[in-house]
C-alpha cells in the first residue's frame, strides 16, 4: 500500500468535512440563536502506533516513548503507521450571540446558558436558543414552523380573550394580569455535544447528558439572540481548509506521479 497516497487522500477528505461545517456557519449567519459548529479534531493523529525494540537479552519491547536508560541492539524496528489525517467530530460553539431588542412581545431571549424545549405535532421534544416565538390561533405559543413552545406543564395557551400579554424575567406569561404559564429553559452537562437536528433544533446525546430544568432561569421579552457566528472568521476558516486541500491534492499527485515512475522503471528492468 503506497501510504503517501492514501495520507495525502486522507487529508483531502478532513478538509472537505472541515468546508462544509464551515459553509454550514456561514449560511447560518442570519439565523436567531444559531450556535455555530467548530472541528473537535482536524489534526494529525499519531504518526506512530508504536515503536518495537529489541533489549539484549532478546525480551521485546513495545512502547511510544523511549526510555533512555533501557539498552537496545540492532536496528529499530517500526510498527504499523496511522494515515496521520483524522476528522473525528464536529461541536457546538456555545458563546452567547449579540442579543437585539424587537418590537415583538413574544420575542424571548436566554439571558445566560439554557435552551428553550419545543415540541413537534409526534410528541417529539427538541431544544432551540431561537427565540422569535408566535401565537397561533388556537392561541399557543409557537416557533415559526409550527412547534410548540413547551412550559413547566406543557404548552403555554393564552386565552382567547387576553387584552395584554407580557413575558416577565422569570419567563412567566402574564395575560389579563394572571399568570397561564411559564416558558421551561433547560441545560446539559455538555451542551457542546448537542446534536443538530435541523438549522436550529438540537437534541441531547449520550455526550451531552439529559436536559435538567433551570429553576431560576432569566429572559428577555422582546428581544432575541443573533447567530454566534462571525462571518470574518468563517472566511479565514474557509481559507486555511482550502490552501491544506490543495497542498493535500499536490502531495497526492506527487506520490501518484513517483509511483508510476517506480512501474515504469521496474517492468523496464
Amino acid at each position: 500500500m503506497n501510504r503517501g497516497i492514501y495520507s495525502a487522500a486522507a487529508g483531502m477528505l478532513v478538509q472537505e468535512t472541515n468546508l462544509d461545517v464551515v459553509t454550514n456557519n456561514l449560511a447560518n449567519v442570519d439565523s436567531p440563536g444559531y450556535k455555530r459548529r467548530v472541528s473537535a479534531n482536524a489534526d494529525f493523529s499519531a504518526l506512530l502506533d508504536r515503536i518495537e525494540k529489541v533489549s539484549e537479552d532478546g525480551e521485546t519491547k513495545l512502547t511510544t516513548v523511549l526510555p533512555a536508560d533501557m539498552p537496545f541492539k540492532g536496528r529499530q524496528i517500526i510498527g504499523s503507521v496511522a494515515l496521520a489525517t483524522v476528522f473525528s467530530e464536529d461541536v457546538m460553539d456555545t458563546s452567547p450571540g449579540v442579543v437585539k431588542p424587537t418590537e415583538n412581545p413574544f420575542d424571548m431571549a436566554i439571558d445566560g446558558p439554557g435552551f428553550f424545549a419545543v415540541a413537534d405535532n409526534e410528541g417529539n421534544t427538541f431544544y432551540t436558543r431561537q427565540g422569535n416565538f408566535l401565537l397561533n390561533n388556537e392561541g399557543n405559543i409557537i416557533t415559526p414552523n409550527g412547534m410548540t413552545v413547551q412550559g413547566e406543564g406543557g404548552a403555554i395557551t393564552i386565552p382567547a380573550d387576553a387584552r395584554s400579554v407580557t413575558i416577565n424575567r422569570t419567563g412567566q406569561v402574564i395575560a389579563n394580569n394572571e399568570i397561564v404559564g411559564r416558558v421551561s429553559v433547560f441545560n446539559f452537562a455538555n451542551p457542546t455535544y448537542l446534536r443538530h437536528e435541523a438549522r436550529n433544533l438540537l437534541s441531547p446525546t449520550e455526550a451531552s447528558g439529559e436536559p435538567e430544568a433551570i429553576e431560576n432561569a432569566r429572559v428577555w421579552s422582546g428581544a432575541l439572540e443573533m447567530s454566534n457566528v462571525s462571518v470574518v472568521e468563517e472566511m479565514v476558516r474557509m481559507i486555511e481548509a482550502q490552501r491544506v486541500y490543495e497542498g493535500a491534492s499536490k502531495a497526492l499527485m506527487t506520490h501518484d506521479e513517483q509511483t508510476s515512475k517506480l512501474i515504469t522503471s521496474f517492468s523496464r528492468g
